[in-house]
């Protein structure tokens, strides 16, 4: 594609990152077949070759309006389009450039301007909004239906034992905002898992949120502060050589920290930091596909085939399309003896996409209903999932039981080590 870029920004490097991703896009629509809000609004602005024409529009001087801002905001930024380009063309970062420009240049209404600004401010904030989640405990047995789905219940979300750091191998765990409050769990799981073979676990009290709510409101300031937070408490690890990995149990984090070398390449403080965590950072389903051998022994084949559990996998999107990252966890839940059901489009969102499904709704719903309908095909006993948002949305569409699958695979390895116990005495 051939570009005029405004002399605001063509010398920019936001404005030749830009210029290269708009280049190397040849408007093939291959993108059409594979993005969720086309194929619900049948809209060619609601597609990746639609808004990449809107943005080279914005890009190249011309007028923006509120419908370029409408047309971008419906975007999920899941990343699909990028799975399916022959091109490679990048467009989660030109979207995220194109929309810092535009919140600079379209003020929004005071009632949008007040929810983003509310959502950037509550959901980073591991106090207060596990405070808030207390509170609304509190009070859903007296919630319509409506708003009860959208509050998990204190069940099923209680702390559980951290293994003790006791071995020479460690690595770091990114704890996340509201990870923490919602499923405590998860981490813990993990940990454990980690712990038997022969892996610690840590954390450092400094770090907190990735930075992707802040930055993906458009605050993006907001969130490399968030990410460069993140550098310095990780950083006396790395530097000492203390640890192997830092590990994220959130895709939705995980494909943020992995492109921390990216958002700070222009830093001059943060830069060369950035680019060591990004490259240390893991999803946890890397660090035990590449510990397969290890977690076969603990696995033991006769209980495993003896107790198989029907089950259908969510691929979010953040770690099928951002991370790159597909067939990995299925890998490991087959051989923990799980039998795992076929899901139709299962390349497409669920809906949930950060704050996505607080700022459209509908949309939101229709991807919910879409993606529950087929996960529950498969007629599977349990969903399981990769990411915070997505276990966190899709259990209030459906009254099947969503985990995030290291929570299974930890509950399987604990009953493997009960079965030994039995057969040894």
């Amino acid at each position: 594609m051939q570009t005029r870029l405004a002399d605001f920004i063509k010398n920019s490097p936001q404005g030749q990152e830009a210029d290269a991703i708009l280049r190397s896009c040849v408007h093939c629509g291959f993108c059409l077949a594979t993005c969720p809000t086309y194929q619900i609004l049948g809209d060619e602005l609601d597609s990746p070759r639609g808004r990449i024409y809107l943005m080279k529009q914005m890009l190249e001087g011309q007028p923006v309006t509120q419908k370029t801002q409408l047309h971008l905001d419906r975007c999920l930024t899941c990343r699909a389009c990028e799975t399916t380009c022959p091109s490679g063309v990048r467009y989660g970062a030109l979207v995220d450039i194109s929309r810092g420009m535009i919140e600079q240049q379209i003020k929004r209404d005071a009632r949008s301007d007040v929810l983003r600004y509310t959502l950037r401010k509550i959901l980073p904030n591991a106090p207060v909004f596990s405070l808030l989640l207390k509170a609304g405990q509190t009070v859903r047995p007296f919630l319509p239906a409506s708003l009860k789905r959208k509050i998990p219940s204190k069940l099923g979300y209680a702390k559980t034992p951290w293994p003790a750091a006791r071995h020479a191998r460690k690595m770091l765990v990114l704890d996340g905002c509201v990870q923490p409050a919602l499923a405590p769990n998860i981490n813990a799981a993990t940990a454990r898992v980690l712990d038997r073979l022969g892996i610690s676990l840590i954390k450092s009290v400094d770090a907190g949120c990735c930075g992707a709510v802040a930055f993906h409101l458009n605050a993006q300031q907001e969130g490399l502060d968030y990410m460069r937070r993140n550098i310095d408490a990780w950083w006396p690890f790395v530097e000492r050589k203390e640890v192997e990995a830092i590990v994220v149990t959130a895709s939705g984090c995980g494909v943020t920290v992995k492109e921390y070398g990216h958002f700070l390449q222009h830093d001059p403080v943060y830069a060369e930091k950035a680019a060591q965590i990004s490259a240390l950072a893991k999803d946890i389903s890397e660090i035990l596909l590449a510990e397969m051998e290890n977690l076969e022994r603990l696995l033991d084949g006769e209980h495993i085939n003896a107790s198989r559990t029907r089950l259908s996998f969510h691929s979010p999107c953040t770690l099928q399309h951002g991370m790159k990252i597909r067939g990995v966890v299925e890998k490991i839940l087959n051989a923990a003896g799980f039998d795992l059901g076929i899901v139709p489009d299962a390349h497409l969102c669920c809906g949930s996409a950060g704050t996505y499904s607080i700022l459209q709704p509908e949309l939101s719903q229709q991807l919910l209903k879409n993606k529950i309908a087929a996960l529950e095909s498969c007629k599977t006993e349990q969903i399981a999932t990769a990411n915070i948002g997505c276990l966190m949305h899709l259990q209030g569409g459906t009254e099947t039981s969503v985990r995030h699958w290291i929570e299974l695979l930890d509950e399987r390895l604990s009953c493997q080590e009960k079965a030994r116990d039995l057969k040894a005495g």
